[in-house]
């Protein structure tokens, strides 16, 4: 059992991991305008850390219907990733790869090929946000297939508050915004297991 815990993490931890998540998140950022050939603007991402009871309402009201993309990470590092999105942000998002052709609006539910081009872009963020980290620590991280789902935030969160809840109280979260024309919110929810947090810090020589 590993001896990082978020309940004890100090300042120079906390740093360590934020700079983690800006990187990961600008790697992603940079995937995204390379695959829908835009010109993207991005904001410096907020990491936070946040109190595992409070996930749900941290991006919105919790009865809200956002999308969530869900991954296994394996290998050298082991645990789970979220990449969440509001609604406008997704049918936008969508809209841009499919060349406009995006049947959906803003409140209408997502076709199969909008679902499935969804699940594209989460291959696209999660693979790049983990070789971000993965160049940073020479530590070998892979994720699997993703899993999507369209419901309400409380639920979707459900998910990284139950498996947090067995290892402190506390959970990172990192927002970023990025965009051209039009800005869009993304959230990174990194959950690697205890072990996997003391391999990370540890391989830039931090130790507990």
């Amino acid at each position: 059992m590993g001896k990082f815990t978020f309940d004890n993490i100090n300042s120079m931890y906390f740093d360590v991991l934020k700079e983690i998540g800006n990187i990961g998140a600008g790697n992603a950022t940079t995937a995204i305008a390379q695959m829908l050939n835009l010109t993207i603007n991005m904001s410096v991402p907020n990491v936070e850390l946040k109190a595992v009871e409070d996930l749900g309402s941290a991006i919105c009201p919790e009865e809200e219907t956002i999308v969530g993309i869900f991954l296994e990470v394996k290998q050298d590092v082991t645990g789970s990733m979220m990449f969440l999105m509001r609604l406008d942000s997704a049918h936008y998002l969508v809209d841009r790869l499919m060349g406009g052709m995006a049947a959906g609006e803003e409140g209408e539910e997502f076709s199969e090929m909008e679902l499935s081009a969804m699940k594209e872009i989460g291959n696209i963020i999660a693979g790049s946000y983990l070789s971000a980290i993965s160049s940073m620590t020479n530590l070998t991280i892979a994720p699997s297939v993703p899993y999507i789902s369209v419901d309400m935030a409380a639920a979707i969160l459900s998910v990284p508050a139950i498996q947090f809840g067995q290892f402190g109280d506390n959970a990172l979260m990192i927002e970023t915004k990025f965009g051209d024309d039009v800005m869009i919110d993304g959230y990174f929810i990194l959950l690697p297991d205890e072990d996997s947090y003391d391999k990370i810090l540890g391989s830039l020589g931090i130790s507990f």
